[in-house]
């Protein structure tokens, strides 16, 4: 199984360059991790999102890019600003992945935050409860990760964990757009770290 192609490959490569050298093997072992979980979370129950047409087997640079680009910067400040604002940027597109790869599969359509009307699965800046819930998991189990490697605190677990929800559901709400034709997936996902990496940056260090 290919996850992602030549230019994905290409990219994340030199993404996990930058982070090794100028955050350690540690902020690339966590920058793995996210990875990982993507792979579990896409991969899981992926014949029914196959059927439904929204499965993504392979990903490009585009991706690539808008979920690393904010980490990796975030990893060359890190000597000045500490792991805790990289930490939470991973934590919201892991919050985001499992949001968007598990929602789906609810038995329950999911509702747009535009009008609060019932919405087909895979629709942008819509919200459904297993989605959420699969949200605060997806940053919660990257921040446990965190904890291992970087020593940070059992509080700074639970922030990074709400910093990672908010960085997913501010992803949410810039999908309302998205569906309007302003902007694209890979906008949203750039949105939705960075404002993890700010929320750790202004209240976790």
């Amino acid at each position: 199984m290919r996850v992602l192609d030549r230019g994905g490959v290409i990219l994340a490569i030199s993404m996990g360059i930058i982070i090794f050298v100028y955050g350690g093997l540690d902020y690339l072992i966590l920058m793995l991790s996210f990875l990982m979980l993507g792979i579990i979370a896409t991969r899981y129950e992926h014949n029914i999102k196959r059927n439904m047409g929204i499965y993504e087997h392979e990903r490009g640079w585009e991706n690539v890019l808008s979920n690393g680009l904010m980490p990796t910067i975030l990893a060359f400040l890190s000597p000045y600003i500490g792991p805790v604002p990289f930490i939470a940027s991973l934590a919201a597109t892991t919050s985001d992945t499992f949001a968007s790869e598990i929602g789906v599969l609810g038995k329950g359509k999911p509702v747009s935050l535009e009008n609060l009307k019932e919405v087909k699965p895979g629709t942008s800046g819509a919200m459904s409860v297993i989605g959420t819930v699969a949200s605060l998991v997806g940053a919660t189990v990257l921040g446990v990760i965190a904890f291992f490697l970087f020593s940070i605190d059992p509080g700074q677990v639970l922030l990074v964990s709400i910093a990672g929800f908010f960085g997913s559901f501010a992803d949410t709400l810039f999908g309302i757009l998205e569906e309007k034709g302003i902007g694209t997936k890979g906008t949203t996902n750039f949105i939705c770290s960075a404002v993890g990496g700010l929320i750790g940056f202004l209240f976790i260090r």
